[in-house]
């Protein structure tokens, strides 16, 4: 069998050693299908990418895998490897075909250098989230100041509003009763007007807590917008991370109307940090 080489971003982040890292297999051809959920397990970060030949005219397709299972589409995986990809072929947009679809990226270089990506997501759904009393039991939280309601982009966030942002850094998550609550993530907010805080929640995932979650941010700007808290259209800047020691920027907005949302987008910066080979 061949050495596999990947690359380790930093993602949703411009300095190294902060944002939601991400491996990613520049060259997956060739890799046994039997070998990807492990080697994601190896990686344990909260997603591993293998890049492989496009199929419906992008530039790559791709396959995005947790330490547990495969997703048709995440968010940092996506911006994380359209900074890969979109360094090698030096243009000014990069389109992935992942399991939900084509995904096109944006991306603005300075100097030569891209600086900052920003993907168009697939629509969300939404729905009230049945086991709401139960979740927030295992996050350890009273009440939540918006519906608690479950979007799906591919993966599934829960949204629970908190009162404040020290309220959302204070969290302790009881693990056991909350991946038992639900096999969604648990994403948790508070802020106004343009900055927000976030953690996300997600031992059914495979980890305890994401540093960045790019397809919860899309979604939180539905959100928002559907409950009145900013405009749609308005750009949202979401921290997220912090507690972590993984200190993360997200940009989001969602376009149309609450009663159908025409276009969903979630941008920010990323930096290849390392590079290696596997010798399997």
């Amino acid at each position: 069998m061949p050495d596999f080489a990947y690359v380790v971003c930093d993602v949703f982040t411009n300095r190294p050693l902060s944002g939601n890292q991400l491996a990613v297999f520049t060259e997956a051809v060739g890799l046994p299908e039997e070998l990807l959920q492990p080697l994601a397990r190896e990686m344990n970060y909260s997603e591993t990418v293998f890049v492989l030949p496009p199929e419906q005219g992008g530039d790559a397709r791709i396959r995005i895998f947790t330490p547990g299972r495969e997703l048709p589409f995440a968010g940092h995986p996506v911006l994380g490897t359209a900074f890969v990809v979109g360094g090698r072929t030096g243009g000014d947009a990069v389109r992935l075909e992942c399991g939900l679809g084509v995904i096109p990226i944006e991306l603005r270089r300075e100097d030569g250098r891209i600086v900052f990506g920003r993907m168009e997501q697939p629509i969300p759904s939404w729905e009230p989230f049945a086991g709401a009393d139960r979740l927030l039991a295992a996050l350890g939280v009273k009440a939540s100041g918006l519906p608690v309601e479950i979007y799906r982009n591919g993966p599934e966030h829960v949204y629970v509003a908190l009162g404040s942002e020290a309220d959302v850094a204070a969290l302790r998550p009881d693990m056991g009763a909350l991946a038992a609550a639900t096999a969604a993530g648990a994403y948790c907010f508070a802020g106004s007007g343009r900055h927000w805080k976030s953690r996300m929640f997600a031992p059914a995932f495979g980890f305890d807590e994401d540093p960045a979650t790019g397809a919860g941010a899309g979604p939180l700007a539905v959100h928002l917008a559907r409950h009145g808290r900013i405009g749609f259209g308005e750009e949202i800047e979401i921290s997220q991370g912090v507690e972590m020691g993984r200190p993360s920027k997200l940009y989001a907005r969602a376009e149309g109307g609450p009663e159908v949302i025409e276009r969903v987008q979630v941008g920010g910066g990323a930096v290849v940090v390392a590079e290696g080979v596997f010798h399997l």
